[in-house]
């Protein structure tokens, strides 16, 4: 589930994603050691909607570079 407050993600570059997706899973990491489940709730919620937009951007740029994302595994046939 995304966050309800973050609305448009899509000004920010891949580096200023990744930067923020660090960021916050620092946070999180500090939440679940403090065991406050509802920041933890919140923080996971803001960190998927940076995930979502950053493999978004990801899935842009291997669109345009015609980079495969998948492996054909098929049995040859016996001549």
């Amino acid at each position: 589930m995304q966050h309800p407050f973050i609305n448009d993600l899509s000004d920010k570059s891949l580096e200023d994603l990744q930067t923020s997706i660090t960021d916050l899973m620092k946070k999180l990491n500090f939440a679940y050691s403090m065991q406050n489940g509802p920041m933890i709730h919140q923080i996971s919620m803001v960190l998927e909607s940076y995930k979502a937009e950053h493999n978004k951007k990801m899935d842009e740029i291997m669109k345009k570079q015609n980079i495969q994302t998948t492996v054909s595994v098929e049995k040859e046939a016996k001549k």
